[in-house]
């Protein structure tokens, strides 16, 4: 085994300080990352710094058109909080379907996003409600936050504290499962808000989230899945591997739209 100083600090600044002070510190949230790629000696940091039971990293609150979840909230709290299912029930959607239960009681919002994985849940939410990524120095537009395959623009010393979701007139998640690993293999989150459509897409690009301006275009003028019958999704940029080929992917990407549109009504 390698040495690792576990560390549990009270706020933000104190978790930021210690990041700052030790080389290669990582955050800890709910570890279901982290600890099973330490665990497999894929990474080993000589410091941990837990900010799980940092107050103002935990809650949800409703207000002035937008729907704020701390950084260490719970993938079940979001799930199951009254707040998000009043005005973004898509997202409490996305969030009852990652992982298993066990992951769901675990993970957390900031450390999803964090992370960054191309095939993770978050990013398509994030992404398709324009939401805006606060950290411990600033405020960050979704655009500019995810920047490729486990790649944010955070730097070393900055931590996810919240994320602000603005409430969108209608959205919808659908997501086609790897039934290993429950990760999406094509993930689409569609969203008409503030007089525009955004059309997010995760798990089958080859650089992460990304946002597919043929079906937004389709979608701004007529809103609903007949309206992406004429819309190519091409194979270029998407992930091939051995679970599906890049045009299963593609085709997967139209079929989760047009599944997303419906659970958006």
């Amino acid at each position: 085994m390698y040495p690792t100083k576990y560390h549990k600090p009270g706020s933000v600044p104190d978790a930021v300080a210690l990041l700052a002070g030790s080389e290669g510190a990582k955050v800890l949230s709910g570890g279901q990352t982290l600890l099973p790629t330490m665990k497999q000696h894929l990474a080993a940091p000589g410091d941990l710094v837990d900010v799980r039971g940092i107050a103002e990293l935990n809650g949800i609150s409703a207000g002035d058109g937008t729907v704020t979840i701390g950084a260490a909230t719970r993938h079940m709290d979001v799930a199951t909080s009254a707040d998000v299912k009043a005005h973004i029930p898509a997202l409490a959607a996305l969030a009852s379907g990652i992982g298993d239960p066990a992951v769901r009681a675990m993970g957390t919002l900031g450390g999803s996003i964090a992370n960054n994985d191309p095939a993770a849940d978050y990013p398509a939410a994030v992404l398709g409600l324009g939401a805006i990524v606060v950290t411990s120095k600033r405020e960050i537009a979704a655009e500019d936050f995810f920047q490729g395959m486990f790649t944010t623009a955070l730097e070393e010393d900055e931590i996810v504290t919240a994320v602000r979701f603005p409430v969108p007139k209608r959205a919808g998640y659908s997501k086609f499962r790897n039934p290993a690993s429950l990760y999406a293999m094509a993930g689409v989150f569609v969203a008409e808000t503030g007089g525009a459509v955004r059309v997010a897409v995760t798990g089958a690009g080859e650089d992460g989230v990304f946002r597919h301006d043929g079906m937004e275009a389709a979608l701004s003028s007529d809103f609903s899945a007949g309206a992406l019958d004429g819309v190519s999704i091409s194979e270029d940029g998407m992930l091939s591997d051995i679970h599906g080929t890049a045009a299963y992917r593609a085709n997967l990407v139209k079929v989760m739209a047009k599944r997303a549109l419906a659970n958006a009504g």
